[in-house]
């Protein structure tokens, strides 16, 4: 894992655009070593939900709010991940907390896309104030590219603020109309990523991903970080994850604790049955 703490830069890039992309965040053992335990975990698999799209293609995910001492735990909880989202975040000095994980899985061919969106399209419904308070971060466990779907932004829509959101198929997308105006003036960008790369990104930036229709997989892990001064209001969800300061372990814990998959009974999945606007 890096041990470089982001640029004054870097953070005025975020600000500006609504997102970060940092290469070789993880080094090639650590990306194998989440790789091979994520095709291997049975209680991701367990509790993975088949999402469809408009065209009826399907993506997994299997979404979970309490980090632990899994691979993926460590992976969210580590000095170098934590450290980064709180220099951008705003509110400096308020905890970070964990909001949610989630594991993406695009399949090779059946892998279905995701709709124009944002994050806090859903989390405001559950009475999050502050969007600025709020992010994601993507690490690519596989590489992503156009061909197997990786993500798209368009820059700087997150000084938008949120716009209207309804359901598109069986997911939940944004105004078409707000799409269409933001496509008229700002650009969008392919996010490609190599395996082990990160992408940060705001919580009120536009995203999207085509489906997969190569012969290669597409699978990402994205962790959900909020300050601990931002209250979800209705947040029965996660209880209070969202609101708990992050128990931050070292770097070099990913590669060297003994650590495997989730567990099952800590992890507080969301159940298959629950209304997926909630990720």
């Amino acid at each position: 894992m890096t041990n470089k703490a982001l640029t004054p830069d870097q953070i005025r890039q975020y600000n500006q655009d609504g997102y970060l992309i940092v290469t070789g965040f993880l080094n090639a053992d650590e990306v194998a070593k989440l790789y091979h335990v994520a095709i291997e975990d049975r209680a991701i698999s367990k509790h993975a939900i088949n999402i469809n799209d408009s065209s009826g293609k399907r993506s997994k995910l299997s979404l979970w709010y309490k980090p632990g001492d899994d691979v993926y735990g460590l992976l969210t909880r580590s000095k170098q991940l934590v450290d980064s989202v709180d220099s951008l975040l705003d509110n400096r000095g308020s905890p970070v907390c964990h909001f949610h994980s989630k594991l993406m899985q695009k399949e090779p061919r059946v892998g279905g896309a995701w709709e124009w969106h944002q994050d806090y399209g859903y989390w405001y419904k559950n009475e999050f104030l502050l969007p600025d308070q709020m992010m994601s971060v993507m690490v690519a466990i596989t590489d992503a590219n156009q061909e197997n779907g990786c993500l798209q932004v368009i820059k700087g829509s997150h000084k938008m603020g949120r716009v209207e959101h309804g359901f598109a198929g069986e997911q939940v997308g944004a105004s078409q109309r707000y799409v269409d105006l933001a496509l008229e003036t700002m650009d969008r960008v392919f996010v490609e990523l190599k395996a082990g790369d990160v992408l940060f990104f705001h919580s009120n930036i536009l995203h999207r991903s085509e489906a997969n229709l190569s012969d290669k997989p597409r699978w990402s892990m994205i962790s959900c970080y909020n300050r601990q001064s931002n209250m979800g209001y209705n947040e029965s969800s996660s209880s209070s994850a969202s609101i708990t300061p992050i128990a931050v372990v070292p770097n070099e814990a990913l590669l060297t604790w003994d650590a495997t998959g989730l567990v099952e009974e800590g992890a507080g999945f969301l159940r298959k049955e629950a209304d997926v606007s909630l990720k």
